[in-house]
Order: C-alpha cells, then structure tokens, then sequence
C-alpha cells in the first residue's frame, strides 16, 4: 500500500550532470550490480503513477536510483528502488514513514514508500543542485554562508527531534543545497544506532567542513564519512601530533573568533552540546561579517558549565572555554521559543542582528552585552483578497479574518468543480501590507486542509482593488519567498528563506491549486514574524 513519508534523497554533481544519490553518497565503481532480475526499465511506470525517466546511478546502500515523474501532477521525482525486498527494503520503507512524521523546508520531501513483495521502492522530491561536499571541492566556504548552512541543518534536526526521532545520518553528504539556495537535510536513518546528541555534534562536523573543508570524522564518526570510500572520501580534519584537531582559524584565515569557539565546542565531547533548537536559535542571531574580524573574541554563546575543568585537548588545539550561566542558556532557549521551529528554516539571519558579546576567561571585564532584537510577531496594516480573474468579485470578504488572531475563522474559497479553480482562475491570494518596511523572519499560513498548492511573493507597490489592479499587482509581484508548497501534508504552510539585508512590506499569499478532496481552501490565519 502506498504511503506518504518525508526526507529524502541529496544530489550531487558529476561533469555538469545532476545526479540524485541516497545516503549522499556514490557507489564505488568496483559496486556490484543489483537488482539483474525484474530490474526496471525507462519507460516503466511504477503503482501506475511514477514513470521511470533514467536510470542515474546505484548508491553505496545497493540502491538504485531513478529520475522520474509523477504522470498525475507532472512533476520530477527521485525513485529509489531496492530488490530484492526483506529486511534491507524493510529498513528503507521504515525511515520513509518515519520521515513523513516531519514536514520542515529544510527536509527533502518523501511523497510514497511502496512495497509491491518483489521490489520495494520510495519515492522522493527531485533537488537540483549540490550535496555540501560537492559544493566545498572548489574551496571552503565563507563564514557567512557556512553559518546559514548550519542553521539551516539545526533548524531540521530541532523539528525531527521534537518528535522524539533521531536523523542519525548528518554529514556533507546528506546536506544538499538547491539551485535556488535552499538548503536541505536528507536520508534520515531509522536502525536507532545514534542520537540526538550525536546529531547536534554533527552540525559541528558540517561547520568545521563547511569552513575548512575537512571533516573531523575520526573524532565524531558518521555513516557515509569514512575516509577511503571511493569517489566519496571526504579529507580528514587537519590535527596536531597528539592526534588533536585544529580549529578552523588554525586551518585558514578570516573564520570569526565566536564561530570558531560554537565549532570547536560542538565537537569537543567534555563539553555538553545545547539542545537543536537552541543551537539553531543561536546560529540564526549570529551575524557573520563578510570583512575578516576574527580578532574579535567574543560574540557566541559557549556551551560548558564548568570554567575550572581542566583543557581538553580540542581547547588545546584551538577551542577556548569560556562559562555560561543558566541565566545564559535560558536567554538563548527563549529566543529559540520566541522563533518556533517553523521559523527557524530558512538561511536567512536578521540583518539587525549583533552578536551577543559574552565576557570570556580572557576577554576584558568591561565588555557589555549588546542584545539581539527580538523576533516578534509583526501587525498588519491591511488585508485583501486578490482574485485578477473573476468578473463577479464575489469572494473577496473576510479577508480581515485572517489576521484576527481566531484560527477557527478566516477566509474561504468558494467551491469549485476542479482543484484548479474549475478552468476558470490561475490562482487566488491574500494581499498583506506590514504598514512599513519590516524585517522578516518567516510567514506561516494556517489552512483548514491538506493538499493545496501555494507559494508566497513579495512586491514593491500597492494596486487598486479592481480585477484591473489585482492583475497588475499579480504580475508585478514575481519574487518568490522559499519554495512553493505543492502537495503540502499538513496544514500549516511556513515561508522562510526571506533575505536579511532586504525589507518587506507588501507580501502575497498566492494560492494555486485547492485540495483535491475538498475543491475549496480557508485560509484560517497568516502569521509574519520578524523585527
């Protein structure tokens, strides 16, 4: 039967082509072939929906990896396919379903786990673009865009692991990066082999990499990362001779103090790592600079409870401890609450925001605190229902329920003979004004069902509320916020990836499909948080 389910597949490179791999990782060459009986075949079409495109490669697990597409939605996917079935294919269906439980922008979607006896096979969002490991062969990153990466990888593991679920599978690998920028954690494990804490001291592993391109796997070991395997080897981190790893800033210039410091405390295992939704919260408020200010020694947050331990020899290579208070992780953890998990998807970091400047063991006791502003959420000014192709105009009351704070009142649809308006409309949207350029963190959208399709714009300029002007407000309003949410499973619709150098004010909520089951949508409420 089949099933819906949630993270999936990465992507990676080869000589311009992208190619789609489980686990992160590609087969070695010397991989014996799979599945010669029964295999599929281009043309196929699998519970009489996915047609197998191409076959793109066998991965490391001895599964074969297929571009496709859902003939339904006329969409691509990723199909991954594993034969015989038994406990191998059991243990792939299992971390699909386990996946479905989490719906976060930065999860690569599942759409179906299917078991059909002879061959078991799962079905995936199709990512254009780099794993973090092909995105590092040119040369390390930049701070700045390591610490969005990283953010982006806690904000996923502070979602799974709200659930009580483990991803048990973080490493460059499994870290991909769309061709739009969207950063995505994929290939969650489901064999109980690891924890959560070993997943935060993971993020620690994808910033040392992101930063130096090495990774630090004989300190922290994950699945797929071991040096040796084939095309897939990843460098070992850089270490002294007592076998100690050296921190980013040993390894090159231009990595801040503070961003050093959250790395190398990450991966030092005397020190107790914060939970993923704090860490996540506190690599959102770091603000990188692009200009070299790695003298500067204070900034992050330190997670130790214990000044007086003796150094570990991580600190020796580069880590500085420095003490934090409950009063300190109390303050983080309340931003983390402050922001919620689906806030916290998206790469983007609040222009606005300084780092928290924390007295060290060294640091001068003078130093202040200057705090960051809170994220909040913003009022609107105005709301009104765009719909450019309807000569009646007969849907457009209401419109003001949406931001009353009731989530059991909004606005609704009428119902139509088809989810795609019945032929007659490209799409309906609620129209926001903040009042004045704002900030934004993130938009949420409450809906009264599951399956409708949506994305969200912002634009410069307000319209008159005519047909004339709502298709002139629609076809000015071309830039799109994070990813469009086709066949979302729930019914709350978060919006990140919001640039935090830019200011919004006017934003659309555009619908482009109802759910199939209903042939109507209510739009029960639409939160902007920011500062």
């Amino acid at each position: 039967m089949p099933s819906s389910a949630g993270p999936s597949i990465g992507t990676i490179t080869e000589g311009g082509r992208v190619t789609q791999v489980g686990e992160g990782q590609e087969a070695e060459e010397t991989a014996p072939p799979v599945m010669t009986f029964g295999a599929p075949t281009a043309g196929e079409i699998l519970a009489e929906r996915y047609e197998l495109v191409e076959h793109i490669n066998n991965d490391s697990a001895g599964r074969l990896v297929w571009r496709g597409v859902d003939v339904v939605l006329r969409r691509p996917v990723a199909v991954v396919l594993r034969y015989p079935g038994g406990d191998s294919a059991t243990e792939m269906l299992q971390a699909a379903v386990a996946a479905s439980r989490v719906i976060h922008p930065n999860l690569v979607g599942v759409y179906d786990a299917i078991d059909e006896d002879e061959r078991a096979y799962v079905v995936r969002e199709w990512v254009d673009g780099n794993s973090l490991r092909e995105l590092v062969v040119d040369g390390p990153l930049d701070p700045a865009r390591a610490t969005a990466i990283g953010n982006s990888v806690a904000s996923a593991l502070a979602a799974v692991h709200a659930t009580g679920m483990v991803h048990g599978n973080v490493h460059p690998g499994t870290v991909m990066i769309s061709d739009d920028g969207r950063v995505v954690l994929a290939d969650a494990r489901t064999d109980g082999a690891d924890s959560q804490e070993n997943d935060i001291r993971a993020v620690g592993g994808i910033l040392y990499f992101a930063l130096t391109g090495h990774w630090p796997h004989a300190e922290a070991p994950l699945r797929g990362a071991t040096a040796g395997h084939g095309r897939a080897a990843i460098p070992d981190a850089v270490r002294d001779a007592s076998g100690a790893i050296a921190a980013p800033r040993q390894v090159r210039a231009g990595v801040p103090a503070y961003l050093d410091d959250l790395t190398m405390d990450l991966l030092d295992a005397e020190i107790a790592p914060p939970s993923s939704d704090v860490l996540a919260a506190e690599l959102a408020r770091l603000d990188v600079p692009a200009e070299d200010h790695f003298l500067d020694q204070t900034g992050t947050i330190r997670f130790t409870a214990d000044p007086g331990d003796d150094p570990s020899p991580l600190a020796a290579a580069g880590g500085r401890k420095v003490a934090v208070g409950i009063a300190g992780l109390l303050a983080v953890a309340l931003v983390g609450l402050l922001i919620g998990i689906s806030a916290l998807g998206g790469d983007d970091k609040s222009p606005d925001t300084e780092p928290v400047a924390r007295p060290s063991n060294s640091a001068p006791s003078s130093q202040a605190s200057t705090p960051a502003p809170a994220v909040r959420k913003l009022s609107v000014e105005e709301v009104r229902i765009i719909d450019p192709d309807s000569k009646l105009r007969d849907e457009l009351d209401d419109a003001e329920k949406v931001i009353d704070g009731d989530e059991d009142k909004g606005w609704g649809t009428d119902t139509y003979t088809t989810a795609n308006f019945g032929n007659r409309k490209k799409g309906m949207g609620v129209w926001i004004d903040l009042g004045a350029p704002h900030t934004v963190k993130s938009v949420q959208a409450i809906l009264s069902s599951t399956g409708a399709s949506a994305e969200l714009f912002w634009g410069e300029a307000d319209f008159p509320s005519t047909s004339s002007g709502d298709k002139q407000l629609v076809a000015s309003y071309k830039n799109r916020i994070g990813q469009p949410f086709e066949e979302h499973d729930g019914t709350t619709m978060t919006f990140n990836g919001f640039n935090p150098e830019q200011k919004y004010q006017y934003l659309l909520f555009w619908i482009t499909k109802l759910p199939a089951s209903d042939l109507k949508i209510d739009v029960q409420e639409i939160k902007v948080q920011g500062s």
